[in-house]
């Protein structure tokens, strides 16, 4: 099967040797996406609904690249550096998936790649 990419435009992509996005047939991974935004500026210091926002509009972005749409969403995994403050980024996750309800996991972790960064998100998706 065709392997398809989109690759994350980021200063670690090279380094790393990782993309965004992959798609294998019917199966899309998004890989940990932030809350940078077009410029590789972290959006909302200090505000994790907003970094959730626009990680989310990061991982839709990646994944109509690849043909899928948010629709085709069946798993999220949701890294916060602070999990006391999740009720944002909760909240920010139920704007894009309220309707579509994939599994999802939210989990703390000590610190992301950037100390501005509050939230990381990956995401996989099946296109039927």
């Amino acid at each position: 099967m065709e392997r398809q990419r989109v690759p994350a435009g980021t200063k670690w992509e090279s380094v790393v040797g990782y993309s965004r996005a992959v798609r294998v047939g019917g199966q899309v991974v998004v890989a940990g996406t932030t809350g940078l935004d077009a410029a590789g500026n972290v959006v909302g210091t200090d505000d994790p609904g907003a970094q959730t926002r626009q990680a989310l509009a990061n991982v839709v972005a990646a994944l109509e690249q690849l043909g899928a749409r948010r629709e085709d969403v069946v798993r999220t995994r949701i890294f916060v550096t602070d999990i006391e403050r999740w009720e944002p980024v909760g909240r920010a996750h139920g704007e894009f998936f309220g309707e579509i309800r994939p599994a999802v996991t939210m989990v703390q972790v000590c610190r992301l790649i950037d100390p501005a960064m509050l939230v990381e998100i990956e995401v996989e998706a099946v296109v039927p």
